[in-house]
């Protein structure tokens, strides 16, 4: 963690070289038809560069040099042990410019400085290194065969991988992809969010400096409709990974049908539950982990706890005690090093956010904390963390992902009403659990359709948990060992003796 104030972080904001460009094999380039959008801070409006906006010209450019790239094996036919070292090498470069990829990240997308210099890149850092680290301890298999057959099952990189990655956590989430991508010895095409490109732009000259021959990893900044759709239904893609809202989910895999039937793995959106029984072991806990779950990130997170169910015995008591946590995330200004709520990354997601509000008075939930836009004189788009009582499941705050820092809670009178509740959605991210009754813990646990669960505590779990959805919130898993199947074939070799 740094010493640096709220002054040097702002002097060195003011000084900050950003780079725009689009990356392919090995250097920034403009894109093909010269054109740029203007990427604005959600801090204070600024306007801080001007980025490439790349289009089909552009995919057909990047996806021919990873193609030949990959063909030429020098990469791909890398030794394991050899990969592993240059992804360490990467992950060793992310750590060393930590501050200046955590400016980047809160001036791009809004979110408190010492959450992107102490959570995000030195997660995206880790999730680099775990990957490398792993690439030579997989083995392949030899099958049970009769005695004069030898039957072989090999892993073989996949090729040209197309990665769409979110605005929230931009870097960390092209970090847990290009992870096990690189390690296991694909191409691979980054398309950053149009509302925060920069660290993914910044990522490729480091990772050329690791080591990562050029042609290997490419980066084109732009939309979704014109890069990205290229990218979707581009023939020579072979596999796509995507991290995001649902409806673009489908959208992608109607564009893999398409095209080449090319793989498609999704992690979309959630409605995550966040589960309080009488019997929590820690109400107190249970109350502070609740305002984080959905304050953190300006609430701008796929597994935001952002349907907080309790049971009516204790729900007079507990609501207050989450007001009460909820008043401590306070929004303030990103680089101040004490700030734990920033902006929402740009007005259209603010404004989006404050029509849900609206939409909670509309349908009589009661608003008992926060609910209006803040700091409107800094120019940027602040809101306060919001709680509604008196939720019903069929409200729209309770069925659609928001994406802000806007909590429903809805009570039940037993552990059937809450499961039942809970899987009442059609996402199937994340959910939670807070009981000191181990069976009932299990039991709930297993009943919710989530990907994962969480007992007294929220948003657990590291390198070596997968990570995905059920239902509509995907397919596929990121990080721990599971995540080398989205980017890699299996071949069976069968050999007469």
């Amino acid at each position: 963690m740094t010493s640096l104030t709220r002054d040097d972080w702002e002097q060195r904001a003011n000084t900050l070289k950003i780079e725009g460009r689009a990356f392919i094999h090995g250097e920034y380039r403009a894109a093909a038809s010269g054109a740029t959008f203007e990427c604005i801070s959600p801090v204070d409006g600024r306007m801080l560069v001007e980025v490439a906006s790349c289009d089909l010209a552009d995919a057909e450019l990047a996806v021919q040099d990873a193609r030949s790239t990959f063909n030429s094996g020098v990469w791909s036919r890398l030794a394991p042990v050899a990969r592993k070292a240059v992804m360490i090498r990467f992950a060793e470069l992310i750590d060393q410019h930590g501050e200046e990829l955590a400016l980047l990240e809160t001036l791009d997308m809004g979110k408190p400085i010492s959450d992107a210099l102490g959570i995000d890149v030195s997660s995206a850092a880790n999730a680099i290194r775990w990957s490398g680290e792993a690439i030579d301890k997989i083995y392949d298999e030899v099958a049970a065969t009769p005695h004069d057959q030898l039957g072989l099952v090999t892993r073989e990189p996949i090729g040209v991988v197309a990665a769409i990655v979110p605005w929230n956590f931009p870097l960390l989430m092209s970090c847990w992809k290009l992870g096990p991508a690189l390690s296991t010895g694909n191409s691979v095409i980054l398309k950053p969010s149009e509302k925060s490109p920069l660290t993914g732009i910044r990522l490729a000259q480091l990772a050329i400096e690791a080591g990562i021959p050029a042609g290997v990893f490419n980066v084109l900044p732009g939309y979704g409709h014109t890069v990205g759709k290229a990218l979707a239904l581009h023939m020579d893609v072979d596999t796509l990974v995507f991290t995001g809202s649902t409806k673009i989910a489908k959208q992608l895999m109607i564009y893999a049908g398409e095209s080449n039937m090319k793989r498609v793995w999704l992690e979309a959106g959630g409605k995550s539950p966040n589960i309080v029984f009488a019997d929590a072991p820690d109400l107190q806990a249970a109350a502070e982990a609740a305002a984080g779950a959905i304050a953190f990130n300006q609430g701008e997170v796929c597994t935001a706890g952002s349907r907080l169910l309790v049971e009516n015995s204790i729900k007079d008591k507990f609501v207050p005690m989450v007001v009460a946590a909820i008043k401590t995330w306070k929004p303030g200004n990103p680089l101040d090093p004490a700030t734990n709520v920033g902006a929402l990354v740009d007005s259209t997601q603010m404004n989006n956010v404050l029509s849900y509000i609206q939409s909670g008075h509309d349908e009589g939930a009661k608003l008992v904390a926060g609910g209006k836009r803040v700091m409107e004189e800094t120019g940027g788009t602040y809101v306060e963390p919001t709680i509604f009582d008196g939720v019903s499941n069929a409200m729209r705050i309770a069925r659609e992902e928001i994406f802000g820092p806007v909590l429903s809670v809805i009570g039940f009178d037993s552990a059937e009403e809450a499961v039942a509740i809970a899987n009442d959605t059609p996402y199937g991210l994340a959910a939670a659990v807070w009981t000191s009754n181990l069976s009932k813990a299990h039991l709930t646990a297993k009943a919710l359709r989530a990907g994962s669960v969480w007992v007294n505590q929220y948003d657990g779990g590291d390198m070596t948990a997968p990570f995905g959805g059920f239902k509509q919130s995907g397919n596929g898993r990121d990080k721990s060992l599971h995540a080398f199947d989205k980017y890699t074939e299996l071949k069976a070799t069968w050999i007469k003796l």
